[in-house]
């Protein structure tokens, strides 16, 4: 995980999410976002028009069906992709990798299940919860892609993109004291 923000989906928050995203990119990236205009901004701002490859995917949903649960998705009826600004690729358009890290971040972290005793109630405690996910994420989980693209060499993703040299033990993750 590049960058992450913990927050609503406001421009307060969108302007330094991208912000933060683009200073860590050395190469020009393909980009590609849900249909939130927070981003159309925020992107231009972060990046500079015509910088990035960006394309936005704007799912169609359905209405609810009559009786329906309370907390049941819409239907997604198909999705639209839109080139924004630059060359992306439009096969490369998709918000996948995002959606299916922001479900394993779910997952892992009972502080995202509404109605139990562990959900977050104070923003920060929320944002340590966020934070420790994606050390463990990025520094202690051997991704199976990155483990066979190394010759079957355990493999993080912060070890691949050279942050470090070993995979890192939990252990690692905390001060010193509480060892």
């Amino acid at each position: 995980m590049i960058a992450y923000r913990v927050g609503c989906r406001t421009v307060e928050t969108g302007l330094p999410f991208m912000q933060d995203l683009a200073d860590r990119l050395v190469n020009r990236v393909h980009l590609s976002t849900d249909g939130h205009g927070v981003y159309l901004r925020a992107v231009e701002r972060a990046f500079g028009w015509g910088k990035v490859d960006y394309a936005m995917m704007i799912k169609i949903y359905g209405r609810s069906s009559e009786g329906q649960r309370r907390y049941s998705p819409p239907v997604c009826l198909g999705a639209d992709k839109r080139r924004v600004m630059g060359n992306p690729n439009p096969e490369d358009t998709c918000t996948s990798h995002v959606e299916r890290s922001n479900l394993t971040l779910r997952m892992h972290s009972r502080r995202f299940t509404r109605l139990t005793n562990a959900f977050s109630k104070k923003v920060e405690r929320h944002e340590y919860a966020v934070a420790l996910h994606f050390m463990y994420h990025n520094f202690c989980k051997p991704h199976m892609t990155l483990t066979r693209e190394a010759g079957g060499i355990k493999t993080t993703p912060a070890k691949a993109a050279g942050l470090t040299d070993r995979v890192w033990k939990i252990e690692d993750l905390l001060p010193p004291d509480l060892i």
